[in-house]
């Protein structure tokens, strides 16, 4: 199989396919499948699981750029002179401090679209102004409904997390925008909307109760991961030279009640430095998160093999922010094992694996020392100590065995 470049840092379908020069892990059968199977979508997972790649995928899908679906799934299996406007809506973009950064962000994003599509900015609400965008896209582009595509929409949230009234403030300047969508339903072909964590619906997405939640579903499991499969086929090339169990071991780690799965994140800096290392939790580690357990002096063992309903771990509520919840979705546990039964589902939590587990601890540890050098300073000290203290023990040990046996 011939070699291609790895796609590192790259989030458009469209650097990945044109030329086919990258490795890709086709997931357009999937994708093509949540468009016929309903309408809205949320869906939630950690940090560098291509939760900007997938969305523009969509985004090219309907946009109609054949050519970069060549020889996919998705060639054969889509009606290609069917074009729709698409409105891809991005929160990852600066630091959103309070409500009015927020509406800034939206209106300028919004009001581009609209110079655009040559549709005068006569709103300065942000509400009313993403309605008159839908309704002029839906009657003026002959195909009456629109896309609309959202990333990273917990972000602003996440950001002021640790002041309440800000963070509420930020949600509910989202839960406005999104009820736009409920609003304008007639006017919506497809919305799909991402982030790392899992909002219930009362307090993000009120209004918008049929839409069935994928996070926790089985069949999209690794929608947005990699599977052994992928790893086999597309990667192939790169494995050469690599312990393939040891790839699974430090990598084949997280569940969404599916196949297990890789973060894309772990394989492709694996694949180019050809070290086992703990890539994704180096760039990936919120600092909200650690500082919370700080706060709340969270025992991290406790964390784990913990069975939580699935309610606990499926809702992310700026009333009761749970710290299974915080942890499972930010990618810091993942599911073990699920026992079903009627009305409920129980899950048990575990570490996606040791190094996670020793990061985050070593993480929890600076901030409740107050000094990142001291911890490693003692830890260090410690090992060296059991090492003298095991080379001792081999020693005496030794010493026992050679010596003469005592009569008494």
């Amino acid at each position: 199989m011939a070699r291609k470049k790895l796609p590192i840092g790259i989030q458009t379908f469209a650097q990945i396919r044109e030329d086919d020069v990258h490795y890709y892990a086709n997931k357009t059968p999937l994708a093509l499948q949540l468009i016929t199977q309903n309408k809205y979508f949320p869906l939630s997972r950690p940090c560098r699981f291509d939760k900007r790649l997938f969305p523009n995928t969509f985004q090219e899908r309907f946009e109609c750029s054949q050519a970069l679906f060549k020889e996919l799934h998705t060639e054969k299996h889509w009606d290609w002179p069917l074009r729709y406007p698409v409105l891809r809506i991005s929160f990852g973009g600066g630091v959103l401090e309070s409500r009015d950064d927020l509406q800034a962000s939206l209106h300028t994003q919004l009001t581009l679209y609209k110079r655009k599509h040559g549709i005068a900015a006569q709103f300065p609400n942000v509400h009313c102004c993403f309605i008159d965008l839908i309704r002029h896209l839906a009657q003026t582009t002959g195909q009456r409904r629109v896309v609309v595509l959202a990333d990273k929409h917990d972000r602003p949230i996440l950001h002021r997390i640790k002041d309440r009234e800000k963070a509420i403030a930020i949600r509910d300047v989202l839960k406005d925008f999104y009820s736009t969508i409920r609003d304008r339903d007639v006017h919506i072909r497809f919305a799909f909307l991402k982030g790392a964590s899992q909002f219930s619906k009362a307090s993000l997405f009120s209004g918008l109760n049929n839409f069935p939640d994928i996070t926790l579903d089985q069949r999209y499991n690794s929608i947005c991961g990699r599977t052994d499969t992928n790893v086999d086929t597309v990667f192939a090339p790169k494995l050469e030279g690599l312990d393939w169990e040891g790839i699974r071991r430090w990598y084949n780690s997280y569940n969404w009640l599916g196949e297990p799965a890789y973060s894309p994140f772990d394989l492709l800096l694996l694949f180019d430095h050809r070290q086992f290392r703990r890539w994704w939790f180096d760039t990936g580690t919120p600092t909200f998160l650690v500082k919370l357990l700080a706060k709340r002096q969270q025992f991290t063992p406790n964390l784990e093999s913990v069975p939580a309903p699935k309610i606990l771990v499926s809702t992310f509520d700026m009333d009761a922010i749970l710290t299974e919840a915080l942890i499972f979705q930010a990618g810091y546990l993942t599911i073990a094992s699920a026992e079903i039964y009627m009305g409920g589902m129980d899950l048990t939590l575990r570490y996606p694996d040791c190094k996670v587990k020793t990061c985050l601890d070593q993480s929890l540890l600076d901030a409740l020392c107050g000094d990142i050098m001291m911890p490693s300073r003692n830890v260090s000290r410690l090992h060296k100590r059991q090492r003298r203290c095991t080379s001792s023990a081999w020693s005496s040990a030794g010493r026992s065995r050679t010596s003469p046996v005592s009569k008494h």
